[in-house]
């Protein structure tokens, strides 16, 4: 199993940018996936996730009409296009595998796999 997550970079509050997590190793569709992320000395936190066949969303309080997490089965792609963006989205922002075919995890430690990250800094 592998996750690369690409689409990080530097930018100004209120600019958007689009995450990509590339997978690759496992039946992609079978699985529920999601975006973390982790700022300076903080735990890694709950971003949004999305079901195996993409018609379910959930998303964190923090960023729910700001972030919207997507799928592209033909390409074993996930998406986080993140508009609006505050300093307080500056993190590294991580791809995860859900353990289960049948959850939607908001906790970390329901991922099995995760990818190395990409970080995100907003600028005020």
């Amino acid at each position: 199993v592998q996750l690369v997550e690409t689409g990080g970079g530097v930018v100004q509050a209120e600019d958007s940018l689009r995450l990509s997590c590339a997978a690759s190793g496992f039946t992609f569709s079978y699985y529920s996936m999601g975006w973390f992320r982790q700022a300076p000395g903080k735990e890694r936190e709950f971003v949004a996730s999305i079901s195996g066949g993409g018609g379910s969303t959930d998303y964190s309080d923090s960023v729910k009409g700001r972030f919207t997490i997507s799928r592209d089965s033909a390409k074993n792609t996930v998406y986080l296009q993140m508009n609006s963006l505050r300093p307080e989205d500056t993190a590294v922002y991580y791809c995860g595998r859900d353990r289960s075919r049948y959850s939607m995890s908001r906790n970390s430690a329901g991922m099995d796999y995760w990818g190395k990250g990409t970080l995100v800094t907003v600028s005020s």
